[in-house]
C-alpha cells in the first residue's frame, strides 16, 4: 500500500507541527481524500471516515468559539476518541490557532495537529490532487515514455529493436525525454495515467554500442520531463509479412495498465523507415482524432459515397 509519512507531509506544505509531544515520523497518510469533521464536532459520528486528514477551517473554527472552553474540549475530545487511533492528521487552516488544552488534548489521544496560513477551500483542493498523485496504485513496466508535443507515447518493444535510438532522435527534434528503459506508471483516476522514470536512472537513457548517456546533460533541462500522461502506446515489432497491419486506423486496439485502457498502436520495423517521424505523426494524428477528425474514417466515407454514387 502506498503511503505519506507525516514527516513529507509537513515538509512538503510547509505547515506548523503544533504536537511535538508526537514523534510525526510514527504517522502515515493512506488516503487520497481530505474529510471536514463539521458533523462530529457536532456530536454525529455515524460514517465518520476517520483515517482521512482531517481539515479545520472557519465554518469548524467559529463553531465551536459559541461554546465554553470546557464544551470545545469535549467536543474535541468526543472527535479524537472516535477516531480510533487512526486518524493521521488534524489540519487547521486560515492560521486558526488551536488552544494550548486541545493541543495537549491530542497529544493524549495520540493525534498530531498541524496549522497552515492558506485558505481551507484552496489548500484542500490542492491537497487532494497531491495525495491522489502520490499514493496512486503504481506497476513497473518495461518500455521508453516521451512526451512529444504535449502526448505522452510510450514506446514498448523487445529489448534492443530500438526503442532508446528512437527516444534519442525524438529529443535532438525538440522533445522530452521521460523514462527509458524502465516506466512507474501511476493511476491518478479512471480517466488518467502518469508515467515517470525511477529515480535511479532519471534522465538516463542506453545506447547499444556507446552505453549510459545523461540527456539533460547532454541536451539541456528543456530535453526531459519528470513526469508525463501515458496517452497512447507504440509497439515496435519486426516486420512480419504474414501479419496484417492495419492501413486505416479505423480499428483502434488498446492494451490495459491498473485497469485503464490506453490506444495501442502496432509498429512494423523495416530498414530505411524514420521511427522518430513516424512517431511524431502518430502523436500529431492521435491528438487530431481527440479534437474529432479521424482521416482513416473520412477515406472510408469518401470511398462509400464514391459508391452510392456509381450505383
Amino acid at each position: 500500500m502506498e503511503k505519506v509519512t507525516l514527516k513529507d507531509f509537513i515538509k512538503r506544505w510547509d505547515l506548523e507541527y503544533l504536537t511535538p509531544g508526537l514523534d510525526p515520523m510514527e504517522f502515515e497518510i493512506t488516503v487520497p481524500e481530505v474529510n471536514r469533521p463539521a458533523l462530529q464536532l457536532a456530536g454525529f459520528y455515524e460514517y465518520f471516515d476517520h483515517t482521512r486528514v482531517q481539515i479545520m477551517g472557519n465554518g469548524e473554527y467559529y463553531y465551536l468559539a459559541q461554546f465554553t472552553e470546557q464544551a470545545v474540549l469535549e467536543r474535541y475530545e468526543g472527535l479524537f476518541r472516535a477516531a480510533k487511533g487512526s486518524m493521521p492528521v488534524i489540519v487547521f487552516c486560515r492560521g486558526l490557532r488551536p488552544a494550548d488544552e486541545v493541543c495537549r488534548l491530542a497529544e493524549q489521544y495520540r493525534i498530531p495537529l498541524v496549522m497552515t496560513g492558506r485558505k481551507t477551500g484552496e489548500f484542500s483542493s490542492e491537497l487532494i490532487l497531491w495525495l491522489k498523485k502520490r499514493l496512486a496504485p503504481t506497476i513497473r513496466t518495461h518500455g521508453v515514455l516521451v512526451d512529444v508535443f504535449g502526448i505522452g507515447v510510450m514506446i514498448t518493444g523487445d529489448s534492443g529493436i530500438g526503442k532508446s535510438e528512437a527516444a534519442l532522435e525524438l529529443v535532438k527534434r525538440g522533445h522530452r525525454l521521460v523514462a527509458d528503459d524502465a516506466v512507474d506508471i501511476r493511476k491518478i483516476s479512471d480517466e488518467r495515467l502518469v508515467g515517470s522514470s525511477p529515480a535511479m536512472i532519471k534522465d538516463l537513457l542506453e545506447l547499444r554500442g556507446i552505453g549510459i548517456i545523461d540527456v539533460k546533460m547532454m541536451y539541456g533541462i528543456g530535453a526531459v520531463s519528470d513526469s508525463a500522461d501515458i496517452d497512447m502506446v507504440i509497439h515496435l515489432e519486426e516486420w512480419d509479412k504474414s501479419k496484417e497491419y492495419e492501413r486505416f486506423g479505423s480499428a483502434t486496439k488498446t492494451i490495459e495498465f491498473l485497469g485503464n485502457r490506453v490506444e495501442r498502436y502496432d509498429m512494423p520495423l523495416r530498414p530505411g523507415r524514420n521511427l522518430a517521424i513516424i512517431v511524431e505523426t502518430a502523436a500529431m494524428n492521435h491528438r487530431m482524432k481527440k479534437m474529432g477528425y479521424d482521416a482513416g474514417g473520412d477515406l472510408i466515407d469518401r470511398i462509400s459515397a464514391q459508391f452510392e454514387k456509381n450505383e
